[in-house]
């Protein structure tokens, strides 16, 4: 559950930290107290989309974290799954930073984390129920994820799925064999034409670098033999001047002779030779060079013919000679493909039957499964709407069949009837938004037991409602909170009356600036905010009698 939020710079929160508990936790304060700013964090911690006009006024970043404890089962392996891991005490710590500059970043336990991580992980932390999703309910695309839900049918929906993707790939790979004999010839025999051209170029890694070196040299190879010339020279000497080598082997001797007299330059003298060897051993290079060298205008011909045809080939096939080679492979694999591609045709014929029969079966597992608990959920929905004082409501979940589809062969559609004696119609078209949000109440009732997310949050569920009917959605959060933890926001004293911790929303303007704090209400404080909420306006003893007796009874509820 959600132990702590802590909220700094976010549009007009300065600083401020929320301690939440067990139980129903309940938010309430005036029209533009800065209530939708605590959801538009919640959402930011829990990894969804923001948008930097969050960030308050004339600061550079704003920072979110939540502090959850007692991890459920789900959020437990999913945060395995996802390579972190809670603290000892079972806690974990999400931290999100926003920037004007739109570098934000994340933490999960003090580890970075990226925002989809973040996501993946939120939806087993928290549920946010707000008016869109009461929208959502006018989607039928969306009914089948409650039946789903309700049936626990993940094992049945994933075993399916497997099967439906291996019908997917067998299919693609069916129909692209699939060609008419005149379309078959033509691709043969251009298939054919380009592994010939390539086979028979005998293409080889390199090749086009190691013939430009070579060509280089033959087009230089006037200067190369110039050059190598003047260096065997310039070391050996020649008739009209003595090189280095002749005139190193003099000083050599000179100095030994030398040395013979001065015992010190011994050393120098061992040098020195060692510098004439080195010499000798650099001039056999140079004169074996000169003597290897060859220059065949026959053979710079034949390197210009080759990197002309490897350019043409270049052209149609790819720019390096891996890219040719890589495409002759493919070619070769098409054609091999088109050759055999009658008894593959069959092959997978053969197959697609065997999964498309296993799919059938596995989607009327999933049919079946989901008309059971289209019952179980007819009837729990309807006793829970009796409840919220909606007695003569029939809730009727309707199936159809569908094209299979990752999602089964089915299709799922809530029917009401608001109206003993009226026909059921598609949810859709006749309910009102406070039967939507009481509909939604009822269904998130039934699946409390079933979904294991451990944290619900209720945004004005009570849009369009008010007398009895609020009362009764006040106990049924209330109901439900004993297995969830429950945060609420409302506008309704029945609401809050049966609140177990109660929060007030306020707004502040101090030096020209607004700030929004989040303080907890207990005693005369939270019959005064249970009194405005009544009355709107000015608080009477009246109302106070009223919210002390409202709390009394939601007490005992």
């Amino acid at each position: 559950m959600l132990k702590q939020l802590y909220i700094e710079n976010i549009a007009v929160i300065e600083k401020n930290a929320l301690e939440l508990d067990e139980g129903f936790n309940l938010l309430t304060g005036e029209t533009g107290a800065g209530k939708s700013i605590i959801i538009d964090s919640i959402h930011a911690i829990l990894g969804e989309r923001t948008s930097r006009e969050l960030i308050r006024t004339g600061c550079e970043q704003a920072t979110v974290s939540a502090l959850f404890a007692d991890l459920g089962v789900a959020a437990s392996a999913k945060l395995e799954e996802l390579g972190f891991s809670a603290e000892e005490d079972g806690s974990l710590l999400l931290q999100r930073t926003l920037r004007a500059d739109g570098k934000g970043s994340c933490r999960i336990g003090g580890r970075p984390a990226t925002v989809s991580i973040l996501r993946e992980l939120g939806r087993t932390l928290v549920d946010i129920h707000g008016q869109h999703d009461n929208q959502a309910l006018l989607n039928p695309e969306g009914h089948m994820r409650f039946v789903d839900a309700l049936a626990d049918n993940a094992g049945l929906l994933a075993d399916y799925q497997e099967t439906y993707q291996r019908v997917k790939a067998l299919q693609r790979e069916w129909k692209a064999l699939q060609m008419d004999d005149a379309e078959k010839a033509r691709r043969t025999d251009l298939l054919s034409f380009q592994v010939r051209e390539l086979e028979e170029a005998h293409i080889r890694l390199g090749e086009r670098e190691e013939l430009t070196a070579r060509r280089t040299v033959i087009q230089n190879g006037e200067h190369i033999v110039g050059c190598l010339q003047a260096a065997c020279a310039a070391l050996c000497g020649e008739e009209e001047a003595a090189g280095a080598l002749p005139l190193l082997e003099a000083a050599v001797q000179s100095g030994r002779e030398a040395g013979r007299y001065l015992p010190g330059l011994d050393e120098t003298g061992e040098r020195l030779t060692a510098i004439q060897y080195e010499l000798e051993e650099i001039a056999d290079r140079f004169r074996q060079e000169l003597e290897e060298v060859e220059f065949d205008p026959k053979e710079l011909e034949q390197i210009e013919e080759r990197l002309d045809q490897l350019y043409r080939l270049s052209r149609k096939y790819g720019e390096s000679e891996e890219d040719m080679l890589d495409f002759l492979e493919k070619a070769s694999r098409e054609l091999e493909s088109i050759v055999t591609g009658e008894a593959r045709l069959a092959e997978l014929e053969s197959r697609l039957d065997a999964e498309k029969a296993l799919l059938q079966k596995k989607g009327a597992a999933l049919t079946a499964s989901r008309l059971l608990a289209g019952e179980r959920l007819d009837q729990a929905v309807c006793r829970e709407l009796a409840f919220l004082n909606m007695p003569g409501v029939q809730f009727i979940t309707r199936r159809s069949q569908g094209v299979y589809t990752a999602a089964g062969a089915d299709q799922m559609e809530f029917f009401i009837s608001a109206n003993p004696g009226e026909p059921p119609r598609p949810l859709s078209k006749i309910a009102s938004g406070g039967e939507l949000s009481r509909i939604m109440l009822a269904i998130k009732s039934v699946l409390a037991g079933h979904d294991q997310v451990d944290t619900l949050i209720f945004d004005e569920i009570d849009t369009g409602i008010s007398g009895r009917a609020a009362q009764q959605v006040g106990v049924k959060l209330k109901e439900v909170s004993r297995r969830r933890q429950v945060i609420c926001i409302t506008h309704l004293a029945q609401i809050a009356a049966m609140a177990d911790r109660h929060m007030l929303i306020e707004k502040q303007v101090q030096d020209g600036r607004t700030y929004t704090e989040v303080k907890p209400l207990q005693g005369d404080a939270r019959i005064n905010e249970i009194a405005r909420i009544m009355s709107g306006g000015e608080i009477t003893e009246h109302l106070r009698r009223t919210a002390l007796d409202m709390l009394e009874s939601g007490k005992k509820v």
